[in-house]
């Protein structure tokens, strides 16, 4: 089974906690089981805005609840949602 980050869609890795040995998923700074720190590679979360960004052609988040864009993967940068046309 794959575990997609809620923020950024991305795959969830595994590490080994360094206190209590065992395998977790990479989720937060810490350790879930036992609340020692993680080695934690890249922190997820939405990309921040860039110079180059045009705003007359994003695509909005098709979620009604969501004010997210679209990326260029069709994936919103805030929920994580993938792209639905039509639905808006």
């Amino acid at each position: 089974m794959t575990t997609l980050c809620e923020t950024c869609s991305k795959e969830v890795g595994s590490v080994a906690c360094p206190q209590c040995k065992e395998e977790v998923l990479r989720l937060g700074p810490h350790c879930y089981l036992c609340g020692a720190q993680l080695a934690i590679d890249e922190v997820c979360g939405p990309e921040p805005p860039g110079e180059d960004d045009d705003f007359s052609n994003r695509v909005l988040c098709s979620d009604g609840t969501c004010i997210g864009v679209i990326d260029e993967k069709g994936i919103c940068k805030i929920c994580g949602k993938p792209y639905v046309p039509g639905s808006e």
